[in-house]
């Protein structure tokens, strides 16, 4: 008896002219849905598999990868192939992979699910910027989805890492990753380029203020994009300027202008309330200019000025990478919100 006649024979629905990797994913459904096989149920090993269909490891194991990313079964580290669900319900199974959950990433996550809608599953994990976690992350759930969609800001050889997820699996969102291998898709903030164009377009506003001060917290992964960017725009136009790490009462002068981008918005209340202290006000004796558009930030203090990128484009995007199977290079460019603190 030939391989395919034995495969059929296992598996009666199995057509002499499928691949052989499909062969073994038909022979799975099969017994799931001949109750063979029930939700959680460990799958026969790898080497049963083999021995029964007649195939090689390379094949089942392909076979199996095709099973995980439809969502019919999955791997538990170390332990084997559990089932999962009886059938696929959605064309794509997505590990979303993100920093922290704020208002930000919140608008990500929702214009994501927006846009995929009914094609996929989407999982939701947290790193918190801990380089262990997001390892663990991506090494236990490699074979478990059809897409990894991710925002680093790490600490760490990411690069490394993310290398281990497949090109075509790979899809990273807000920071631009150097040295990847293969094609892959980036949605990205380009963070010099954009602190340089917005602080030209705001050059008529800055005029009046006679320092620019830069508050780059220490923590922050960007920092130094950000501040390249910045140092360039101050040379090219010759303006007074200064980099700290946070802002002291002591530090702050009437006529200084104050560019933030601290994570939780610390920055921004430490110079409101400076500012009430020594009775300035803002957008006359001293200027702030802040990073991330927040509805708070549109009437705190009559209105903060920003610099702010498309989130919901950011994840929009993404979603619309995988849905029409391709690789995307592009830059979320910010755009400036002019309000009264400058």
């Amino acid at each position: 008896m030939d391989q395919t006649k034995k495969t059929e024979e296992a598996n009666p629905n199995v057509s002499a002219h499928r691949m052989k990797y499909l062969q073994l994913a038909e022979h799975i459904n099969h017994l799931i849905e001949t109750n063979k096989l029930k939700i959680n149920d460990r799958l026969p090993s790898l080497n049963q598999l083999t021995e029964q269909l007649k195939i090689s490891k390379e094949t089942a194991l392909k076979g199996l990868n095709y099973l995980l990313e439809k969502g019919i079964i999955e791997a538990e580290y170390r332990k084997g192939y559990y089932v999962k669900k009886k059938k696929q319900y959605h064309p794509y199974r997505i590990c979303l992979i993100l920093d922290k959950m704020n208002v930000l990433r919140d608008r990500i996550y929702h214009s994501f699910l927006e846009t995929i809608k009914d094609k996929a599953d989407v999982d939701v994990y947290f790193h918190h910027h801990n380089f262990k976690v997001f390892e663990k992350l991506v090494d236990e759930n490699l074979p478990n989805y059809t897409h990894f969609v991710i925002t680093t800001f790490l600490h760490g050889n990411t690069t490394e890492v993310l290398n281990r997820i497949p090109p075509q699996k790979r899809i990273i969102i807000d920071y631009q990753e150097k040295n990847l291998d293969g094609d892959y898709t980036c949605i990205y903030q380009d963070y010099k380029t954009d602190i340089q164009e917005s602080l030209t377009e705001l050059l008529p506003q800055l005029k009046k203020y006679s320092r620019l001060v830069l508050v780059a917290p220490l923590e922050a992964f960007h920092a130094k994009e950000v501040i390249d960017g910045f140092e360039l725009f101050s040379k090219l136009n010759s303006k007074k300027h200064t980099i700290v790490n946070t802002i002291e009462d002591t530090f702050a002068k009437k006529g200084d202008a104050y560019i933030t981008f601290s994570r939780y918005d610390q920055d921004d209340v430490t110079l409101i309330k400076i500012a009430r202290k020594k009775g300035w006000k803002l957008g006359k004796d001293i200027g702030l200019l802040s990073y991330n558009d927040t509805a708070v930030k549109e009437v705190l203090e009559d209105g903060i000025t920003v610099i702010s990128t498309d989130f919901n484009k950011m994840g929009e995007e993404a979603a619309k990478a995988i849905l029409k199977k391709e690789v995307v290079k592009m830059r979320d460019p910010a755009k400036v919100i002019l309000r009264n603190s400058l």
